[in-house]
């Protein structure tokens, strides 16, 4: 993408959809958590013209670039659960180092 001649604005995306729901549910049931002991709704927060459908769509990549998604929903939130689990087992062996 930064190696084109030319720039051009455009979205890695995976032509799925989602809900921040299915987000936070699958991220919790990773950590074997209920969601609903730790998240809260409150509407005070919603856009006021919430679209119906937001998706992706990654054609205009794979026509000029020649990319396709390899990664899936699950699978995303899966890395990310694993990435942000590291950064906080890394700052807690750090904040304990500092105690000793």
């Amino acid at each position: 993408m930064l190696q084109q001649d030319q720039p051009d604005d455009s979205g890695c995306a995976t032509n799925e959809t989602h809900t921040v729901r299915e987000f936070v549910e699958e991220s919790f049931g990773l950590l074997d958590l209920d969601w609903r002991k730790y998240v809260r709704y409150d509407e005070r927060y919603e856009r006021p013209s919430e679209v119906e459908l937001l998706i992706g769509n990654p054609a205009k990549m794979k026509r000029q670039l020649d990319w396709e998604p390899k990664v899936k929903f699950k699978e995303l939130v899966r890395i990310m659960v694993a990435s942000d689990l590291e950064i906080a087992r890394k700052e807690l062996a750090h904040k304990e180092a500092e105690i000793l």
